[in-house]
């Protein structure tokens, strides 16, 4: 394994203690039943790794692998294929059988790939708007799945900005953003919503390996809105219940999550290069932010060396891993080791018998980063 940092900045770290008492309605129960009849839907695995329990000194160590995910190496598809279905199916109630709509999006590589391959399967179209940093890899695949691709001489939000733009000059487009807004909120509620069968997996998958409900659960954030859906799945559990502590990952160079839960409010922070393109979002969804400030246990910064490292063990372990993806191992190991590391424990309430669940998002095929950065 890779050498662990002796330390952490105290900027790169935020608690909230009383997240765990906080809890919100759940999802509806339609979303899995929904991926299930799709064709090439299978769940994903949820891997067991001994050795990280060993390092990080807990019981158990599950890792989520979405290196295949609906036939793409991501799982953004789960979030992509329910609001496209949701979207259409209203339209269709509404003004009936049509022609072919326009889905555009805004994307650092895998939301956008996810929303052309389900236009292109759906003999729809698709526009994606890439901002700088997109590896060109990436962009070819999205426009291998048909679409038009406008790359952005700007940042995430920049894309956003434009492509929300060319949708309001586009007679039959549609906004597919998994990001909010006031007033664009209803399509990134179905992104969130379709997020929820990964979590609906995990529990299936940790009750077949003879464990209770993870103590805790790690997921990389972007705009929020998968760490969105994890705080509806686990504060919406039935009352005595034991909760599981809640923590969210970022890189340093773009950690907008970390930055809003501080001040609490939200914030804007100026975004970097970052080889965790997926998580390079200064922004945070306007949908996701009163469940990520109530909701969240814990956030914390890492660097793309931490987190080249970790996706380096990751692959020794048997597990595809790109940046974005690796990003839960580098974060979690930031937080329960080095300087500090009891406080931090103890703010989780981790023991030496607690289970944990890190989400790998992307497999190396999403991310082709991971590549330029090898040792």
């Amino acid at each position: 394994m890779s050498e662990i940092p002796s330390s952490l900045p105290a900027s790169a770290w935020f608690t909230h203690p009383d997240a765990r008492n906080w809890s919100c309605p759940p999802v509806r129960d339609d979303v899995p039943g929904f991926h299930a009849s799709l064709p090439d839907y299978a769940p994903t695995p949820l891997i067991e790794l001994p050795t990280l329990a060993a390092e990080l000194s807990v019981g158990r160590v599950f890792v989520k692998d979405e290196s295949s995910r609906l036939g793409l190496p991501a799982f953004k598809a789960l979030g992509a294929s329910w609001a496209v279905h949701r979207t259409l199916a209203e339209r269709t109630e509404r003004q009936g059988d049509g022609p072919p709509v326009t889905l555009v999006a805004a994307t650092d590589g895998n939301h956008g790939r996810a929303v052309a391959r389900v236009a292109r399967r759906l003999g729809q179209r698709a526009h994606v708007f890439v901002p700088q940093g997109v590896h060109p890899t990436a962009v070819a695949a999205i426009s291998a799945e048909q679409a038009r691709v406008t790359e952005v001489a700007g940042h995430y939000d920049e894309a956003i900005r434009q492509a929300a733009d060319a949708v309001a000059d586009t007679p039959d487009a549609i906004l597919v953003q998994d990001t909010a807004w006031p007033g664009y909120e209803r399509i990134p509620a179905w992104i969130v919503e379709g997020y929820s069968t990964l979590f609906t997996e995990v529990d299936t998958q940790l009750a077949a390996a003879g464990s209770e409900l993870p103590d805790l659960v790690v997921v990389p954030a972007g705009v929020g809105s998968l760490a969105q859906a994890a705080v509806i799945h686990y504060r919406s559990r039935p009352a005595g219940s034991v909760p599981a502590a809640l923590l969210a990952v970022e890189p340093d160079t773009a950690a907008g999550v970390l930055a809003s839960l501080t001040h609490q409010e939200p914030r804007t922070v100026p975004t970097g290069k970052t080889t965790m393109t997926g998580l390079n979002c200064g922004t945070p969804s306007a949908l996701a932010w009163p469940y990520l400030r109530d909701g969240l246990d814990a956030a914390i910064a890492v660097t793309d060396a931490e987190g080249a490292r970790a996706a380096r063990d990751l692959a020794a372990l048997g597990v595809s891993s790109g940046p974005c993806g690796a990003a839960s191992l580098a974060g979690v190991r930031a937080a329960l080791t080095g300087d500090g590391a009891d406080d931090r424990r103890a703010s989780l309430a981790l023991g030496p018998a607690s289970t944990l669940v890190l989400l790998s998002t992307e497999g190396t095929a999403a991310n082709p980063h991971h590549l330029d950065h090898r040792s």
